[in-house]
């Protein structure tokens, strides 16, 4: 990932849904938006997580992937992924402002690194930053 491409820390930066069943979950987005839908080979080909690309432009706008190895832990929801600077700055103050972690951080390999946390309200979404 180059300076450029990197997204900016603050913005969302990508959405996921973990779910027990990904194949069926990825067939059922893709009859009812319309997205394609490209393989991530998960856990040395263990099985496919899946990038959901636009129809057209074959853009990936979002993943599905199945509750296991990396995501064993993660809750049955659609994920927001938040962009911060420094991930271990960003975990301290979600504690000390009330909020805790729900997992994490884990290290995704050349992409970067994330989290997921709770805030002070219940709601849940991921702190993720690039390598």
């Amino acid at each position: 990932m180059s300076e450029q491409s990197k997204p900016e820390p603050g913005s969302l930066s990508w959405f996921d849904l973990t779910v027990p069943d990904a194949e069926q979950v990825r067939d059922f987005y893709s009859k009812v938006i319309g997205w394609k839908f490209q393989p991530v080979p998960m856990e040395d080909g263990k099985y496919d997580d899946y990038n959901m690309i636009l129809p057209k432009s074959g853009t990936p706008v979002t993943g599905v992937c199945h509750t296991r190895g990396v995501n064993a832990d993660l809750p049955p929801q659609w994920m927001l992924y938040f962009t911060v600077e420094d991930l271990d700055k960003s975990i301290e103050e979600c504690k000390l402002s009330g909020g805790k972690v729900v997992a994490g951080p884990k290290d995704m390999g050349k992409f970067g690194r994330y989290c997921v946390i709770e805030d002070p309200a219940g709601a849940v979404c991921a702190l993720f930053m690039p390598a």
